[in-house]
């Protein structure tokens, strides 16, 4: 037994399946999960000595790589000052500042602790704005474990939702409706069904949850038209794709206006952190300007607003960042399309800008459908195979796998000549 899963014995006796969150115990991978104990550029190490490429990536803020030196000096300088104060910062207002210079059409920024914070507060403010109830969401896509976004429609993207996670209530679910991603009709029959009552369209730009699915052509403006059509709100969750796919993120990359954007990860640099924005009509009716309440003892902390700033004005600083990521990214999707091609192992491959998934299925992945059609058995052989190789990928099939800037070329051609092998191994 070696360190990783002597450690794991130990968490299970104190930690709920012995982690803080479910996917980190490689369930869906049939393996004891590897205890990390350093990161540095695109590699991590765990406790028993073994080096891998990480396309993890801590699920997506370290895009400019692990423990990158501009971000750890500024978390280094900040601690010297002090850990958490309750109280307003300079640089809250830097960071808020940047991101309104940065992202379309958000003109206010309220910081909060976590991606699920982000969005349990824009529901509750786009609720609170429209005076309606409901809320419409899509299969596949994930926005955190509040109550309201843990519902599974089942097989009818018509019907309403309810609970899909013991210990939420009914009533907490039976408000949100769920549509399919990349199907613009079941939106159009949920909004005509409940006339007046939805208050807001939340979906992930890019489905990031489901592996990685694009948006078809048409789905994004699509859906803003019919917000606009039925006086709806559109929120992005923009959690993953914030920062990542472009500067602007998600609004700047399709050209699609929305009402709320929610971030999280790359805004913190690695540090705790998330964010609601949106326009000033919008957000000054959160408390203390209105009668939306919304508060946080660590919103804002001090050291998260640094690892933030820094990664921002870097990432603003560097705008040529994001054409060395997609064509990373376009590199390693060519690259596994042929290894599966040799291997004869049918593998779709699908890319955007630094995200990518493969899911092992003959068919193309447009849809939640089709995500779920995948082998996730071959998937957990391939991601050991490949963790074997030194490459330690998403231990689940319907994740995404992340490239940052710290990627270089032999860490990508390593990567492809582990994926060549362990396809054949398949």
């Amino acid at each position: 037994m070696d360190i990783s899963e002597q450690l794991f014995e130990r968490a299970k006796k104190v930690l709920p399946g012995g982690v803080n969150s479910p996917v980190r115990a490689y369930r869906a991978v049939g393996m004891a999960p590897r205890f990390i104990t350093r990161a540095d550029g695109a590699y991590i190490c765990d406790e028993d000595g073994k080096k891998y490429i990480d396309y993890v990536c801590s699920w997506g803020p370290m895009i400019l790589g692990h423990n990158h030196p501009v971000i750890r000096e500024a978390v280094e300088k900040a601690v010297q000052d002090g850990l958490s104060f309750g109280a307003p910062t300079r640089r809250e207002v830097d960071i808020a500042e940047l991101m309104v210079e940065l992202v379309p059409n958000i003109e206010m920024v309220r910081m909060v602790n976590s991606g699920t914070e982000a969005v349990m507060s824009a529901l509750r403010l786009a609720r609170g704005a429209t005076g309606r109830d409901k809320l419409i969401k899509f299969e596949g896509c994930y926005h955190g474990h509040s109550d309201c976004m843990l519902v599974n429609a089942g097989s009818s993207a018509l019907a309403g939702g309810h609970p899909s996670s013991a210990g939420v209530p009914v009533g907490a679910a039976k408000d949100t409706l769920t549509a399919q991603f990349n199907d613009l009709d079941s939106v159009k029959e949920l909004l005509e069904q409940n006339p007046g009552q939805v208050a807001a369209v939340i979906v992930e730009p890019v489905a990031a949850n489901m592996g990685v699915v694009n948006p078809a052509p048409g789905f994004l403006p699509g859906l803003r038209q019919l917000c606009d059509q039925h006086g709806a709100l559109l929120i992005f969750d923009e959690v993953i794709t914030g920062f990542r796919l472009a500067l602007g993120g998600a609004q700047a990359y399709f050209g699609v206006k929305a009402d709320l954007v929610t971030f999280g990860k790359i805004i913190g640099g690695g540090m705790p952190v998330g964010a609601y924005c949106g326009s000033r009509a919008l957000l000054e009716q959160v408390a203390p300007c209105g009668p939306v309440y919304q508060a946080g003892t660590l919103s804002g902390n001090p050291v998260a607003m640094a690892a933030g700033l820094a990664q921002l004005t870097y990432l603003k600083e560097h705008p040529e960042i994001y054409t060395d990521l997609a064509a990373k990214g376009e590199k390693l999707a060519r690259g596994l399309r042929a290894a599966a091609e040799e291997a004869g192992v049918p593998v779709a491959i699908n890319q955007i800008g630094s995200l990518l998934a493969p899911f092992f299925t003959p068919t193309e992945v447009t849809t939640f459908t089709d995500a779920k059609g995948s082998d996730v058995g071959r998937y957990a052989r391939y991601f050991q195979a490949m963790l074997e190789g030194g490459v330690a990928l998403a231990p689940a099939q319907f994740e995404a796998m992340f490239v940052s800037e710290a990627h270089g070329d032999a860490e990508l051609d390593a990567t492809l000549a582990a994926a060549l092998a362990a396809l054949r191994s398949l």
